[in-house]
């Protein structure tokens, strides 16, 4: 694909690409920040609210594996297109919506026609990016899908604040529109390959894949497998893979394709996308609800400190293309990884006394450690995977950092409940008369309602501050765990690492 046409619109093909991969990584987490205003327009209870998020994340998660078959028998841009404009027109419904279930039908909507986006863009940039400048494509594609998710949550705190909820939406339209005239007219065309349609494959994958995701987020909620709501789920799931796995080892056409395994370093890269996604997901779902519900700071300075993990994401991604040009791929991402353990055992000894300093700087390391592993790592999942293979490789890939991510959300989540209950009651047991004369309690009452009541809140806020920490712990062993695995990944290709530039000049 790579011709003396696509050579010479390549810029504008990768902001017209870039744009919409922005528009639907964003999507992931901006909205979240906007729920209490939006469950009061709505008038709706904070369960129901709950499905204005699952819907979303259920429908991308089901329509990302049918990606590659779609670009394959319709061609990769009528798709991308389509896709754009699906997701632009459902953004402008989820603002104008008036009732619940009319948001969470266009928020379903939402994620059918952004499924797509994130795989093909990643697809899109390998196609028309000559190989010796694939890191330097993946590091611009990185920015995208790491900048959104990191920048939403801010993002979507300041329009909620200033404007008003329907604008976290809104924003998406113009975006979407400027992404589809550049794709319209630059994108280039990919020929159609003919082939049958795996229906049973398709059916139990995503049968599968939408019951965990509801399982994962509605699992805390129901009190777990004390629920028969997440028992169903999890029946599902069993019973759905099962069939998809022994259809897929003896259909002679499956849905996934088997050659796409018999890569090495496709399948272990799969492995580290999969903890990247937990580990970077699960750390931006903790830190701004610890910084705002135990230490008391407002929507905008959370998004000022924690901003800094997206700058540190960014200048990683723009000194890694000359890193893989000199080292080993390995070599690379061994040190970004080393880089995010160091963070989280910092984030490990946070407390409720720290100032803003130590927020920033963790934050940065981390945005640098992660933007160290994701380029190289994104470079040689698919250094040796065919291109007939690409777009099927890139849903599964993208599959799986989302599946990470949604793991890593409700492990997190969950033992951060459990373990503050239990927190509390420990630290409960060590309050006596004698302890209350320590300073660290003022003058507050414990005879008086309010006196107790205030006990009962500090005791709270360093049962949930240890919680905090124990889950920050949790994440580093797991980082610490995958480095080993790095010995199974090959050295991209020579001719890759010698020819590999640098982002900016």
């Amino acid at each position: 694909m790579t011709t003396e046409t696509t050579s010479l619109n390549r810029p504008l093909v990768t902001a017209s690409v870039m744009a919409a991969t922005i528009m639907q990584a964003l999507d992931s987490t901006i909205a979240n920040v906007a729920l209490p205003k939006m469950q009061g327009t709505l008038a709706a209870t904070q369960d129901a609210m709950a499905w204005v998020l699952t819907s979303y994340i259920v429908a991308a998660a089901i329509m990302i594996p049918l990606t590659g078959w779609l670009a394959q028998r319709f061609g990769r841009k009528p798709v991308f297109l389509i896709s754009v404009t699906g997701f632009t027109l459902a953004s402008a419904l989820c603002g104008l919506a008036t009732t619940l279930p009319e948001m969470v039908l266009f928020r379903l909507l939402q994620g059918i026609s952004g499924a797509a986006l994130v795989p093909l863009s990643q697809a899109v940039l390998f196609d028309i990016n000559p190989r010796e400048n694939h890191g330097k494509a993946m590091a611009i594609w990185g920015v995208g899908v790491t900048m959104g998710p990191i920048l939403g949550p801010a993002l979507g705190g300041w329009l909620t604040d200033q404007y008003s909820w329907r604008w976290v939406f809104y924003i998406n339209v113009p975006i979407g529109i400027l992404a589809y005239l550049g794709l319209s007219a630059f994108m280039p065309n990919t020929k159609k390959i003919a082939g049958s349609f795996d229906f049973f494959g398709f059916l139990t994958l995503s049968m599968g894949i939408g019951a965990l995701q509801l399982l994962l987020d509605r699992g805390e909620l129901k009190d777990w497998f004390h629920s028969g709501e997440i028992v169903l789920y999890a029946l599902i799931i069993c019973m759905a893979f099962y069939l998809f796995i022994l259809h897929t080892l003896t259909a002679e056409r499956p849905f996934l394709s088997i050659s796409l395994f018999r890569d090495k370093n496709f399948l272990t890269s799969n492995i580290f996308i999969f903890i990247i996604g937990v580990v970077l997901f699960a750390t931006l779902a903790l830190v701004p609800p610890l910084l705002q519900n135990e230490m008391g700071y407002p929507v905008m300075l959370t998004g000022f400190v924690t901003a800094p993990r997206g700058m540190g994401t960014m200048m990683a991604m723009m000194v890694v293309g000359r890193l893989i040009g000199k080292y080993d791929i390995r070599l690379i991402m061994a040190v970004g990884l080393g880089m995010t353990v160091l963070s989280l055992w910092q984030m490990m000894h946070f407390d409720l006394l720290m100032d803003e300093s130590s927020i920033i700087y963790t934050g940065l390391l981390q945005g640098f450690g992660v933007g160290l592993s994701y380029v190289p790592l994104s470079t040689v999942a698919f250094s040796s995977l065919p291109q007939v293979l690409r777009n099927e490789g890139t849903a599964f890939f993208n599959l799986l950092r989302n599946i990470g991510s949604s793991i890593g959300i409700s492990i997190v989540q969950t033992l951060l409940t459990r373990n503050t209950q239990i927190n509390h009651a420990t630290l409960a047991q060590h309050i006596t008369p004698y302890t209350l004369h320590s300073p660290a309690f003022g003058t507050l009452n414990p005879t008086h309602p309010s006196g107790i009541l205030a006990l009962n809140g500090l005791i709270t806020r360093q049962a949930a501050m240890i919680a905090y920490n124990d889950d920050f712990e949790l994440m580093m062993i797991v980082t610490l765990a995958v480095i080993p695995l790095l010995l199974l990944l090959r050295p991209a290709r020579k001719a890759s690492q010698d020819s590999a530039q640098i982002i900016a000049e």
